[in-house]
C-alpha cells in the first residue's frame, strides 16, 4: 500500500490536519464558565435577593398585591444558613456554602479536561498541537496527578459525597417551590413558572452528579465477578444504567452549570421585583 507524506504545521502552532471546528468547544467552555464564576462571584457577595420568603420581600412584593407568595430559595444560597461576621463585615453565607458543589464541579474529570484545554491550552483539543515552548516544557514537568498540585484533584469521590446531600437538600427546595400561601395562610400547592425552573435545574443537576464517575464506581467498582451472586448481578444492571449517563456526563455537566445560573437569575428578578405577576 502506497503511504502519504503528511505534511505537518509549525509546531509553534496550534493546528494539525484538523479541517473541523474543533476550536468551538474549548472557547465555548471559557466563554461560558467565565460568565458563569462572574455572576456567582457577584451574588456571593451580594448576600441579598435570594429568598422570596425573606419578610422584606414577602411584604414587599406579594402581600400587598394579594398574590400568593411563593416559596424560592436560590441554590446558591441553599441551605440557609446565617451570615457570619468578621469585625464590621458580614460574610455571605454563600461564600462557604458554594465551597462543596464548587470543588466537587472542579475535580471533576470533564471539568479538569475543561479548563485544561480551554484555559490552559493543555491542548486545546485532540490532534492540536501546544502552542511551543509551552509543549516541550509541559512534556518535560508532567509526572501525572501523582504529585502536588494535581493530586488535590483525588479528592473528588469525597466531594461527591457532599454533593450528594447538596442534592438531597436542593430536591427539598424544589418540592419547596411548589408550596404558596397569601398573608397569614397556610401554605398549599400550586405550579407556577418558577416551580418548572427548580424541578428543571434538580433534574440536570441530579443528572450530573448521578453520571459522575465516583457513583459508577461504587455501584459497580471493586467487583471480580458480576454473575457469581445476585447482588453482584444488581449491581451489574445498574452500574449499566448509571453507564448510560456516564457517556453523556459532559452534557449534563454544562447544562446543569447553565441551570444553576438561570434559576439564581430567577430569583434574583423575582426577589428584586423585575419579574412581577401572579404567576412568577
Amino acid at each position: 500500500m502506497a503511504s502519504t507524506a503528511v505534511k505537518r504545521s509549525s509546531p509553534a502552532l496550534p493546528a494539525l490536519l484538523r479541517k473541523d471546528s474543533w476550536w468551538m468547544s474549548p472557547m465555548g467552555f471559557v466563554a461560558l464558565f467565565t460568565a458563569f464564576s462572574i455572576w456567582v462571584t457577584f451574588r456571593a457577595f451580594q448576600g441579598d435577593y435570594y429568598s422570596t420568603i425573606v419578610t422584606d420581600v414577602a411584604t414587599r412584593l406579594f402581600s400587598g398585591n394579594g398574590w400568593l407568595i411563593p416559596n424560592y430559595l436560590t441554590p446558591l444560597y441553599s441551605p440557609t444558613l446565617p451570615s457570619i461576621t468578621l469585625g464590621t463585615y458580614h460574610v455571605s453565607p454563600a461564600l462557604y456554602i458554594l465551597i462543596f458543589p464548587l470543588s466537587f464541579r472542579l475535580s471533576c474529570y470533564y471539568y479538569r479536561k475543561a479548563i485544561y484545554r480551554g484555559y490552559l491550552a493543555d491542548p486545546l483539543a485532540c490532534a492540536v498541537t501546544e502552542p511551543a515552548p509551552l509543549d516541550k516544557a509541559r512534556r518535560l514537568k508532567y509526572n501525572g496527578e501523582r504529585t502536588l498540585p494535581l493530586i488535590i484533584m483525588n479528592f473528588h469521590r469525597f466531594a461527591f459525597y457532599a454533593a450528594v446531600v447538596f442534592i438531597v437538600l436542593l430536591w427539598k427546595d424544589t418540592i419547596d417551590a411548589f408550596f404558596f400561601h397569601a398573608a397569614n395562610q397556610p401554605w398549599h400547592f400550586g405550579v407556577h413558572v418558577g416551580s418548572i425552573v427548580f424541578l428543571i435545574n434538580i433534574l440536570l443537576l441530579s443528572a450530573y452528579t448521578f453520571s459522575c464517575h465516583s457513583w459508577r464506581h461504587l455501584i459497580g467498582g471493586s467487583a471480580d465477578c458480576y454473575s457469581c451472586s445476585v447482588l453482584a448481578r444488581t449491581r451489574y444492571g445498574l452500574w449499566n444504567k448509571v453507564s448510560f449517563l456516564n457517556e453523556r456526563h459532559g452534557l449534563w455537566a454544562m447544562a446543569s452549570l447553565v441551570s444553576v445560573a438561570l434559576t439564581d437569575v430567577y430569583v434574583f428578578l423575582v426577589t428584586t421585583g423585575t419579574l412581577r405577576g401572579p404567576w412568577v
